[in-house]
């Protein structure tokens, strides 16, 4: 059972990926464009006043300024067809995850159909995975971000996502512990046992503000939509095909077997 959950998780996160590519292609990657634009505009301004300041007869930087983005080990036509090989890739490895977890889950927690657990599965897991730490520290374009700082912002993202699992856990093991018989009683003990340990680690880890004077707001947010919509079409793309896999499964294994006729 194991193995076909499995093979069903890779199929449908692979298809599910290859939706959020599109998705991303439409709405993602011309605000790459434009925040790659911004970045070489700046550069440019930036070595041409250096070198009318330092070297006036000096036209090394004045080409390099020109050949900015040209020399790039991967070009951008290159970076968008390869867009749709790194969004499959991950949903291959979230939908192999995801089938293991789920066959942990099933017939545990949460609805007894496997259509109904895997869309829910589906909504935690991006709540927990992806919402919580976008909140605290949302994705940022092309020129936002000092270099230098990756490896901490790296750090914190995933601990932000340590936090969105954890208290995931403490809300369904909450939830369990409710035994009032009121649904509504066991669902608000759920959410605040989940908001609590995520609002603290909101307000105790540090902030994280690298976007340079000058670059527009309404580009950031553009940008930062269209990668928490990328996100969004995946798993919702994913927990529908899933689940409709799982019950498609489920009702032709509770479908009566067809009488043999006598020969």
């Amino acid at each position: 059972m194991v193995r076909t959950l499995l093979v069903r998780g890779l199929l449908m996160g692979l298809l599910a990926g290859l939706v959020a590519g599109g998705f991303a292609f439409v709405f993602g990657e011309p605000r790459v464009d434009d925040a790659i634009a911004l970045e070489e505009a700046a550069a440019g301004t930036a070595a041409h006043d250096h070198a009318a300041g330092t070297a006036a007869h000096d036209h090394t930087a004045g080409e390099a300024a020109h050949d900015h983005g040209e020399g790039a080990a991967v070009s951008r036509p290159a970076q968008k067809a390869a867009l749709f090989l790194a969004t499959g890739l991950y949903g291959l490895a979230v939908g192999g995850v995801f089938a293991l977890v789920f066959a942990g889950l099933r017939g545990r927690v949460g609805p007894r159909s496997d259509g109904r657990l895997a869309l829910a599965a589906a909504g935690t897991a991006f709540g927990a995975v992806i919402l919580v730490p976008f909140v605290k520290y949302p994705a940022n374009p092309p020129a936002v971000g000092d270099p230098e700082t990756i490896n901490s912002r790296t750090l914190l993202y995933v601990v932000m996502i340590l936090v969105g699992l954890a208290a995931t856990a403490i809300a369904v093991a909450t939830a369990r512990r409710v035994t009032t018989g009121d649904d509504w009683a066991r669902w608000v003990a759920a959410v605040a046992a989940f908001l609590v340990p995520v609002a603290a680690a909101w307000w105790l880890l540090p902030a994280v503000d690298e976007v340079p004077d000058g670059f527009p707001a309404t580009l950031l947010w553009q940008f930062r939509l269209a990668s928490l919509g990328t996100q969004l079409v995946f798993w919702t793309a994913f927990g529908v095909l899933f689940g409709w896999a799982s019950d498609r499964v489920a009702r032709r294994a509770a479908a009566p077997a067809p009488l043999a006729v006598p020969g």
